[in-house]
């Protein structure tokens, strides 16, 4: 495909997305199947156009002076991906392209609006009603974070120590360009990629097929290690969904004692099966739903469960830009009423002494703090105790909680709190 035919598909799955309101990979599959022609660079083009366009739709729309689907589009190729008035000129009017640059287009890839003069929301590309729920959860750095929220992520991975040490491990990730990423000794990062480049497949490196590591974010990492030294110990992994953490904490563990993965819904524990084999876990017992009553015979008797509940997943922003424009009051409300639930639950299998960890990827203090504070109103018997991962400090918040940021940690944006039972 010419650019033109990539910029022409780009705009037809941002318009299907709005129209339609698709998540964005339903959209992009679509396309897919209808363009059988399109080779893997020019999925990889349209892919990657699409999804910084939804980044970043806001502030590009108000300095193109014009917020559909082809003025941003338009915006990301100018302002984010260095594209001269020229090269947009010619993709936009060749034959399978959008059509011709219009006079105010050209004026305004030349001379855009301001971004300096938009509102809050509009420069940090979020809706309105989100503006006093991110100030109170990140106060006078919430128009960096926003800024920060709004770029690609980086590919994190972690050395699965189960299978390999961090030496062998980091020579086997060296070679798709990753390097140390800081904050954890297993955790490596590969850049996140330049305008239409394609991030390298990790799947394709022989040491994935073996276990060696896995695609997990930093931020999910670390929020994982605030379970502590967990050898020997027996763990409940309350939300396990497809299995990321479960197989984080199953490597802190050394394949000792015995860890269980447990999820409302049974579907999402069938990968967990498949890369539990991968990652060489052997301690591990999958309680679905469908037995029945999974957890009987657990209660009171764990020594960690791990509560990643769920969430609007606001700190994923960067690589799930269209969920930000799906959000809504009623959907927060929502999660709310659900966090309550599912921190309930869970608390009844912790031991006396026992540790109840509660995980959200989310910014809002409305699912993060609030949620513990409404926790700890029902049960008293659990009390804060900090969250304790060498070389996070500076991202505990005063009361002893972790909260990780894309601005603030270059992760996704985590909380974590630890809650012991007294």
């Amino acid at each position: 495909m010419r650019d033109g035919g990539r910029l022409t598909a780009a705009i037809e799955v941002l318009t299907e997305i709005e129209t339609r309101h698709f998540p964005v990979r339903m959209a992009l599959k679509r396309w897919g199947e209808s363009a059988r022609y399109a080779g893997s660079k020019d999925r990889a083009f349209v892919s990657g156009l699409a999804l910084d366009a939804l980044r970043r739709k806001r502030s590009l729309g108000w300095m193109m002076g014009d917020t559909s689907a082809r003025g941003v589009v338009i915006g990301v190729l100018v302002h984010d991906w260095g594209w001269s008035l020229d090269r947009v000129a010619e993709a936009m009017g060749e034959e399978h392209g959008p059509g011709p640059l219009t006079d105010l287009e050209r004026e305004r890839i030349v001379a855009p609006v301001p971004i300096a003069d938009a509102p809050a929301p509009v420069a940090g590309d979020y809706a309105d009603w989100l503006e006093p729920f991110l100030v109170r959860a990140l106060g006078a750095d919430h128009t960096a974070e926003m800024a920060a929220l709004s770029q690609r992520a980086p590919v994190d991975l972690r050395i699965n120590l189960l299978k390999t040490d961090i030496e062998r491990g980091g020579k086997a990730v060296a070679s798709i360009g990753a390097a140390p990423a800081g904050g954890l000794d297993t955790a490596f990062r590969i850049d996140a990629p330049q305008a239409a480049d394609r991030t390298p497949s990790v799947e394709a490196v022989p040491a994935f097929s073996k276990g060696w590591f896995e695609v997990q974010d930093l931020g999910s990492q670390i929020a994982a290690a605030t379970a502590g030294e967990i050898k020997g110990k027996q763990v409940l992994d309350f939300c396990a969904g497809g299995g990321g953490k479960t197989l984080a904490l199953a490597a802190a563990m050394g394949n000792s004692g015995q860890i269980y993965a447990h999820d409302s819904d049974p579907r999402r524990l069938a990968d967990t099966i498949r890369r539990a084999q991968r990652a060489g876990v052997r301690n591990l017992q999958i309680r679905s739903p469908i037995e029945g009553e999974p957890l009987k015979g657990l209660e009171g008797k764990l020594d960690v469960v791990f509560v990643d509940a769920p969430c609007t997943g606001s700190g994923t922003w960067r690589r799930h830009p269209d969920a930000k424009w799906r959000l809504s009051p009623d959907q927060l409300a929502k999660r709310q009423i659900e966090q309550d639930s599912v921190l309930m639950d869970a608390a009844d299998f912790v031991k006396v002494g026992g540790r109840l960890i509660y995980v959200t990827c989310s910014l809002l203090v409305e699912e993060n703090e609030d949620r513990v504070a409404a926790f700890l109103e029902r049960r008293p018997e659990f009390a804060v105790t900090p969250a304790t991962v060498p070389g996070i400090e500076s991202h505990l918040t005063p009361q002893g909680f972790l909260r990780l940021t894309p601005h603030g940690a270059e992760t996704d944006g985590f909380f974590a709190a630890v809650l012991e039972r007294k």
